[in-house]
């Protein structure tokens, strides 16, 4: 006996019992004849009447394409493909969709409908870090019928503290791939579409409006600032959450006329006061909790059930193990969702765009960078060089250099007494940024002899010392 496989559809609208049948024959036509003398129904939905298949299939055995007369390869198995445009069959449930949705089906705010609204929804996910891995697991294990994942990193072993929908075996793999290899295992059903990318001013307006609603898995203000206006000028709801050590946010923007993030939040810190879970660090449970309040919060608002975050900025203390809330409304002048911005939230992305196109006024110049290699060239020759690594002091528990002196940006004003000024100083922080800050600092004071470590420890690891722990 040979194997004949069919779509899903098909077996559900010919009412078959499985998608893998069995029958006889040398060639493709005389086993799907064979099939369908088995199987009353299937004919009809295979054929033409005059006896030829159908266009919209294709037969396919032993990964090639196959013609009706063909005859078939030893022990291979003829899979029939249908034509697809990448959509879901929303307009009913099938058995085994009721089987595992049933804990749902059988709540009286869900039933049949509630998880046919899920089936149809479209989530958004920009992130698939710390508040993207939860947020996206109990997304699709609730069956929400298409997922979009947002992510422009790599896995790395530093993520899998708390970024628990990549594993081991996706090491190095783009985090969006790795993400829908495991959402895809965990529900095979629904559809996830991979945009390996960054979220710009070029791409934001594009990705927002192809979904019903956006999670916020990001980690830095410019993206958050960017995501929210593009939610408030295409009318999607927002779902918010932020991190940091041991505290987390959560709310929900943009939805039955409340306020958006700019309501809340007009505006970011300073640098110094905004560090990312890379500098800040984060409790590896934390994310859990909070994503999972995000999914909570999707899943209501696909549903229409419950009370929604709108106006209401839920705390969450782990350390304290307490949760609190805030209250806000939507600001008068708020420039992206006041009823009289007309199109200054437009000109707020245009501005985003222009910021981040263009270098920064008081950028460094370029002699005062020193690469990796020129560092490590330096050291060895024994040149004389104050390494003043300017992170924070449990930064310096996972890695530093030798021989570097912790003096931390937040400090450095307060302790320039410290250094020597007719000492050359190298400057280190874990990416740049906290260094460049540093050397600005120092050359207001009088410092003439420094450089930056050009892309920080993290440079200095990809070049120099693969060893050494990240984070």
């Amino acid at each position: 006996m040979r194997v004949v496989i069919v779509p899903e559809v098909l077996s559900r609208v010919a009412r078959l019992p499985a998608t893998r049948l069995e029958g006889s024959g040398d060639t493709v036509r005389e086993l799907v004849e064979d099939v369908c003398a088995r199987y009353a129904g299937l004919r009809e939905h295979l054929f033409y009447a005059n006896d030829q298949f159908k266009e919209h299939f294709l037969l396919t055995a032993g990964g090639e394409l196959v013609e009706a007369e063909s005859p078939l390869p030893a022990n291979a198995e003829l899979d029939i493909l249908l034509a697809t445009s990448g959509g879901l069959d929303c307009d009913e449930l099938s058995n085994d969709e009721v089987r595992r949705y049933v804990r749902h089906i059988t709540l009286p705010d869900v039933g049949r409908q509630g998880q046919l609204r899920l089936k149809k929804a479209r989530v958004l996910i920009i992130g698939t870090g710390g508040l993207g891995s939860p947020a996206s697991l109990y997304l699709a294990a609730a069956g929400v019928g298409t997922l979009g994942l947002v992510d422009f990193d790599r896995v790395e072993s530093s993520n899998l503290q708390r970024q628990v929908v990549h594993g081991t075996s996706t090491l190095g793999q783009a985090k969006v791939e790795s993400a829908r290899r495991r959402l895809q295992d965990l529900n095979p059903d629904i559809h996830i579409d991979a945009h390996d990318c960054a979220l710009t001013p070029d791409n934001a307006l594009q990705l927002v409006e192809a979904y019903d609603l956006v999670v916020d898995g990001t980690d830095n203000f410019a993206s958050r600032y960017l995501l929210n206006d593009a939610c408030v000028l295409l009318k999607r709801p927002l779902v918010y959450g932020a991190l940091h050590r041991f505290d987390g946010q959560m709310s929900l923007f943009n939805h039955l006329d409340g306020p958006c993030y700019r309501c809340l939040y007009p505006q970011s810190p300073p640098m110094e006061l905004a560090p990312n879970c890379n500098a800040g660090g984060v409790i590896g449970v934390l994310p859990g909790v909070v994503g999972m309040i995000q999914a909570t919060e999707a899943i209501k608002l696909i549903l229409g059930i419950g009370e929604p975050l709108v106006g209401r900025l839920l705390r969450f203390d782990a350390l304290a193990m307490r949760f609190s809330e805030i209250r806000f409304q939507r600001r008068p002048n708020c420039p992206t969702c006041s009823p009289s911005r007309s199109d200054r939230a437009l000109q707020a992305i245009a501005a985003t765009q222009c910021s981040s196109a263009s270098p920064a006024a008081d950028a460094l110049a370029a002699s005062l960078y020193i690469t990796p290699l020129e560092l490590q060239h330096d050291l060895a020759l024994g040149k004389e060089l104050q390494l003043l690594d300017v992170r924070e002091p449990n930064e310096l528990e996972v890695c530093r250099l030798a021989g570097s002196v912790n003096l931390p940006l937040g400090e450095l004003d307060a302790r320039l007494a410290e250094l020597d000024p007719t000492r050359p100083l190298c400057l280190i922080c874990y990416g740049g940024p906290r260094a460049e800050r540093a050397a600005r600092v120092l050359l207001d004071a009088g410092f003439a002899q420094l450089q930056v470590l050009q892309g920080g420890l993290k440079a200095w690891a990809r070049a120099i010392d693969p060893d050494m722990p990240l984070y």
